[in-house]
């Protein structure tokens, strides 16, 4: 009886030697993307931290208080400053800046993507595999080619991040385009609009609640990244979570896991603060 076929050498020789010709090829631009996200990491933390500690609460007290309500702004910086007792000011703020870097990189690509998916069905099918492929793929994979191609650090974090919390933005973006009303699509074509003029001026403003909610899904899936990513030697509140889990330290866990859960509070109510915000601007008008 013979035995079952394995072609998993194969696969694995094919693949290989993909990742070794990426490396070699596209050597300088992964080191120019390593030096943009790196700086950009590093100056958002260092602005973070260069707030005195009261004058940051109180942008998060404002922003509660706008987008939500005045208890709401309360309860905010109330987290806030609890984090703060924990001794884990610091490793807020980088988680901060490593989760805005990932987030502002999705969505540099992903709303691209999703307008051109509204647009070209063809693109969208070739894609869609993709984003399926990039969403059901275990997260703790990413951080392999993260590792081989940027090493260990924050930056490999951003890649490994950046796999995880692309899909939903792309997906929103493309539904949000297609979802606008035809009526209004083909008033403004009647008026003589360019394909471009009615994207700028009619579908991103009707859709905009809609990618407002892609962008709050890809900023909850970066934040659930962190302790992931610190696996990679990224740093901040999940780097915490991975040494109590090797010290076995109760208290630490809890200070670190409360905090990421703070600011995964305070990020999607916020978010979707600014999505029901413009919501409400489009049905005024």
């Amino acid at each position: 009886m013979g035995s079952f076929p394995d072609i998993s050498t194969e696969i694995g020789l094919y693949v290989k030697n993909i990742v070794d010709f990426l490396d070699d090829s596209l050597e300088g631009l992964f080191d120019f993307i390593a030096l943009m996200s790196s700086r950009t990491i590093n100056g958002i933390e260092d602005f973070l931290v260069w707030m005195p500690w009261w004058s940051f609460i109180l942008v998060i007290f404002l922003l509660g208080w706008y987008f939500k309500t005045v208890f709401a702004g309360v309860l905010y910086g109330f987290f806030i400053f609890l984090i703060g007792t924990f001794g884990l000011w610091e490793d807020m703020m980088t988680t901060i800046a490593i989760i805005l870097t990932a987030v502002l990189i999705c969505l540099i690509i992903g709303i691209p993507l999703g307008v051109w998916m509204a647009f070209s069905k063809g693109f969208s099918t070739v894609m869609r595999p993709l984003l399926d492929a990039m969403q059901t793929m275990p997260s703790f994979v990413y951080l392999i080619p993260a590792i081989f191609f940027f090493g260990l650090g924050n930056v490999s974090a951003i890649f490994a991040t950046l796999i995880y919390a692309l899909p939903p933005v792309i997906r929103l973006t493309e539904l949000a385009i297609r979802g606008v009303d035809k009526e209004v699509i083909e008033s403004a074509q009647s008026f003589g609009s360019s394909r471009w003029q009615m994207l700028r001026k009619v579908q991103l403003p009707q859709a905009l609640p809609t990618i407002m909610a892609g962008v709050n899904q890809t900023t909850m899936m970066a934040l659930a990244m962190v302790v992931i990513a610190s696996m990679v030697g990224a740093q901040g509140l999940g780097e915490q979570v991975l040494v109590s889990i090797n010290r076995i330290d109760i208290a630490l866990g809890f200070e670190a896991g409360i905090s990421i859960v703070f600011l995964a509070i305070i990020i999607d109510r916020i978010t979707n603060g600014v999505a029901g915000k413009f919501q409400k601007h489009r049905g005024v008008n």
